[in-house]
């Protein structure tokens, strides 16, 4: 067996294949799932079963499927998937289910994201522990195994995608789309389809290997082929997705990118707009643009933790039609609950249409500051920097909802560790660039002096 606690993550498992995770271990997990979602729902017809595009996932889904059906509970296999179909699929099945992904990270790694029927999440705190302890012990087979059987639902996803937007103010716009190999380049088109957007698709070819450049669209460096064919072509929008395309990074017609912030303050207006009066979440690194945005279009802005399990229990205790994270994750209501890249695309075209202008005057008025990106420096105690920069600051605005946040309300920065590693993210923003990059080395400062 596999060490567990090192592909246990806060919100999935996730690791080296096949030195951390192998087919025995995939095996496991399926049956410790599969005894889990049983705890919990008390009866589990089928277990929704689906893997993005990387070579090792043929094998390791195969073995986590034999896993469920030990515990006899059928399977349904999606077959290739975006994280968010797995998500519809759980949610419009009303099935537990699993995607075997690892998302943004390199070939060499794969893993699992989990959730109960109706889409409800799985994190740490949520079940992922009971999952682990059960895949640790074993989980003795039941007395019949499931069967397994296929079921293709990409056309009802593209549907549901679709019904998001009000199609009919769609205007011939030039999209380039930069799928990086990944999932994008099977979702994409099936949702583009029927819209009259002029799609070009770069890496549109699934290969896990990920040969042009990796599927990570936060990282700057691979967006510049995205950017760069947006000015060759004089497209109007530009969309980068991550390896299981449930995130989506913009880039405007001059091939400069959009904050996952400003993104979500876009995507926020339109959801007002067509829902008054709506409580919108965002997690607390985002930009203060979007409460701001919110306040001023009519809406009530709830601050949440970082992360999709924290945010989707918020969402469910508020009702909240939408929510956003800087990190580019973007979740509605209507979803299920869950976080889509390609209904976010969709809700900034029809932002775009509307207005009549450009992307570049659009996300003007929401450009108000100037952030540093988030900063990783690795320290030896976590807990005792944060103490030491937090005893700094006493004469600011202090809360403690996801490590240290100080608020001096012309700039403020979050300071939080990291849940796998010995790091503490750093995220600041200011009203100029002079200020944000003067106050984020003074707190880098404090953060590595000795």
């Amino acid at each position: 067996m596999a060490d567990l606690d090192a592909i246990f993550k806060a919100y999935d498992i996730r690791g080296t294949v096949p030195d951390q995770l192998d087919v025995p271990t995939a095996r496991s997990i399926g049956a410790a799932f599969a005894r889990f979602a049983l705890d919990e729902e008390g009866t589990v017809e089928q277990i929704l079963v689906a893997r993005d595009m990387r070579p090792s996932g043929v094998d390791l889904a195969a073995a986590f499927a034999e896993g469920v059906t030990s515990q006899g509970v059928d399977v349904v296999d999606l077959g290739l998937a975006s994280t968010d179909l797995m998500y519809f699929a759980s949610g419009s099945l009303d099935s537990p289910g699993a995607i075997f992904t690892a998302s943004h990270n390199p070939a060499q790694y794969n893993g699992v994201k989990v959730c109960l029927s109706g889409a409800k999440p799985v994190g740490e705190d949520s079940g992922l522990g009971a999952i682990k302890a059960y895949a640790a012990a074993g989980v003795d087979p039941a007395s019949s195994t499931g069967a397994i059987r296929q079921k293709d639902l990409l056309a009802p996803f593209a549907d549901h995608v679709r019904s998001f937007v009000d199609t009919s103010v769609f205007k011939p716009l030039k999209v380039v789309a930069d799928t990086a190999n990944g999932m994008g380049g099977l979702v994409v088109p099936a949702v583009f389809e029927a819209l009259p957007f002029d799609l070009e698709i770069l890496y549109p070819e699934l290969d896990g290997t990920f040969p042009n450049h990796p599927a990570d669209p936060i990282q700057p460096e691979n967006q510049r082929d995205l950017r760069a064919r947006v000015r060759e072509v004089g497209a109007d929008i530009g969309l980068a997705f991550d390896g299981d395309a449930d995130r989506v990074f913009v880039v405007d017609d001059q091939g400069e990118g959009l904050s996952g912030s400003v993104t979500t303050a876009i995507v926020a207006v339109g959801v007002l707009d067509k829902q008054p009066g709506s409580t919108i979440l965002h997690n607390l690194i985002c930009s203060k643009v979007v409460p701001e945005v919110v306040r001023e279009h009519g809406g009530t802005p709830v601050r949440t933790r970082v992360g999709h399990s924290f945010i989707k229990q918020r969402m469910a205790e508020t009702g909240a039609a939408f929510g956003g994270e800087h990190s580019a994750h973007y979740y509605f209501r209507d979803n299920y609950r869950a976080d889509s890249g390609l209904v976010a695309a969709l809700c900034v075209l029809e932002q775009l249409c509307l207005s009549g202008g450009t992307l570049s005057e659009l996300r003007r008025p929401y450009d108000r500051y100037a952030d540093s990106g988030e900063i990783n420096t690795q320290v030896d105690d976590p807990k005792a920097v944060i103490e030491r920069v937090a005893a700094e600051f006493t004469d600011a605005e202090q809360d403690r909802l996801d490590g240290l946040t100080v608020d001096f309300g012309d700039w403020w920065f979050n300071l939080r560790p990291s849940n796998t590693e010995p790091l503490l993210r750093l995220n600041l923003e200011a009203r100029t660039r002079d200020d944000c990059d003067k106050y984020t080395s003074q707190v880098l400062h404090l953060i590595t002096k000795e």
